[in-house]
Order: C-alpha cells, then sequence, then structure tokens
C-alpha cells in the first residue's frame, strides 16, 4: 500500500461495514470475514479482525502497520441493511468502487433508514401473533384477541425502544401488557384459552434471531461473541417470562 492516509481510509471503510453489520444482527464471524475481504479486495492481504457484540479490534499489517477500536454501543435487527453491505462489499471485490466511493456509500446506508414502516411492523406482530395461537393448537375464537393483545405488546416494545435507553424494560413492559390484555379477555369471557393467547402474543418480542447467531457464532468457534449473545438471549427471555408472571401476579 502506498502510504498511512491510504491505509487509515481502508481500515476506516473496513471498521464501518462492520459497525453497520454487528449493529443490525449480523453474525460475527460474518462481519468479521466481510472486513479481512474488503482489506484483502484494496490490497492489504494481512489483516486481522476481532469482534464481540459491543466492540470491533481491526488491523492491517505490513510496512505501515496500524490498528483501530470502534464501539457498538446499539444492536437492533435489519438485516436488510446486512445484505445492502454485503452488496457494497462484492462490489468493492469485484473492483467496481474506490476507498472512498465505498466510504461515501457506506455512511449514506448508515444513516438511512431502510426498515418498514411502523404501522407495518405492528400490524405483521398483529397477524403473526394469532397464526403463533393456532400453530401451538390454540382455538379459532382466540385467534384475533391474541392478534390484538401481541399487536399491543409489540406497538408497546417499538414505542419504549425509542423512549427509553434501559436494557430490557421495554421487553418486561410490553409481555407485561400482554399479560393484562389476555387476562382481561378471559374476564369478558371473550377467549378459551389464556395460554394459547399468551404464547402466541409474546412470540414476536422472542429474540429468535439473537438465539440463532449465538449458536452459530459459537459453533463457527467464536466463543465470546456466542456467551455474549447467549446471555443477551437469555436476559431478554428472563424479561419476557417476568413481565408475564407479574401480570399473573397482580390479576
Amino acid at each position: 500500500m502506498e502510504d498511512q492516509k491510504s491505509l487509515n481510509s481502508i481500515i476506516d471503510v473496513c471498521l464501518l461495514a462492520g459497525k453497520i453489520m454487528l449493529e443490525n444482527g449480523a453474525e460475527t464471524y460474518r462481519v468479521e470475514d466481510t472486513m479481512i475481504r474488503i482489506a484483502s479486495a484494496f490490497g492489504c492481504k494481512e489483516s486481522q479482525s476481532f469482534s464481540t457484540p459491543t466492540g470491533i479490534i481491526f488491523s492491517l499489517d505490513g510496512d505501515y502497520p496500524i490498528s483501530k477500536v470502534i464501539r457498538i454501543s446499539h444492536r437492533s435487527t435489519d438485516l436488510h441493511k446486512v445484505t445492502l453491505v454485503n452488496s457494497i462489499s462484492r462490489s468493492v471485490t469485484n473492483k467496481e468502487l474506490t476507498v472512498r466511493e465505498a466510504y461515501i456509500k457506506l455512511k449514506e446506508l448508515e444513516k438511512a433508514n431502510v426498515a418498514y414502516p411502523l404501522w407495518i411492523q405492528i400490524f405483521a406482530a398483529f397477524i403473526s401473533s394469532g397464526c403463533f395461537t393456532i400453530m401451538f393448537n390454540g382455538q379459532w375464537n382466540d385467534f384475533i384477541w391474541a392478534c390484538i393483545a401481541g399487536g399491543l405488546g409489540f406497538a408497546c416494545l417499538l414505542y419504549l425502544h425509542r423512549l427509553l435507553e434501559v436494557r430490557f424494560f421495554a421487553e418486561f413492559i410490553a409481555s407485561f401488557v400482554i399479560g393484562i390484555a389476555a387476562f382481561l379477555f378471559m374476564y369478558a369471557g371473550l377467549g378459551s384459552e389464556l395460554d394459547k393467547i399468551i404464547i402466541g402474543a409474546v412470540m414476536p418480542l422472542v429474540p429468535g434471531l439473537l438465539i440463532t447467531n449465538a449458536a452459530r457464532d459459537l459453533i463457527a468457534g467464536h466463543l465470546v461473541s456466542g456467551l455474549a449473545k447467549g446471555a443477551d438471549a437469555g436476559l431478554t427471555a428472563l424479561a419476557i417470562g417476568a413481565g408475564i408472571a407479574v401480570a399473573f401476579v397482580i390479576l
């Protein structure tokens, strides 16, 4: 590589790509592989990457060895952004983008909001809650009540995630709302199976992607990331269960 400045630009592109992927639900091994491939495409054949759910360390070896660290403070699920980063990575590998062009595209992607509108997300949770109730051998007359409880809980989750920075509190309150709604439906004589309504309604809150990524990271040998994501998923599930339990105690 030419000089220290060009190496800094390359490592900035790699870190930005890794940050976007890690913040939006990508597996740790995929993040590291993408960063190394981008560096290799720009001529840096010797690079090292170490990623955890809370930070990334990336280094380039050679005549001008350099290392940088970036912290990951926000994590969510947006696999569309992960796909777009992979697309940019493929363009870099095919020599279709320069370092500067890749950095600009990644910056634009980082700021872009490519998620579905909130009403679509809530409607999807609304429908899936009823479908999960039927899938778990619930009765059709509980379908709509599970839909309503699940939609209310998921709307509460989205609102609290925007309002508060406290981890797991949003999941606790959302599941509590679901428990209260399910009890009210049963108390009014509208529902027939309380457990099936609650199970179906909480399913959109369950951190399925996080659990899957934790297992895949452990299988790939990333023990630190796998255990950290597993702990995160476990605490999220605990918060969901605690919310339902409090609703049971109160009512």
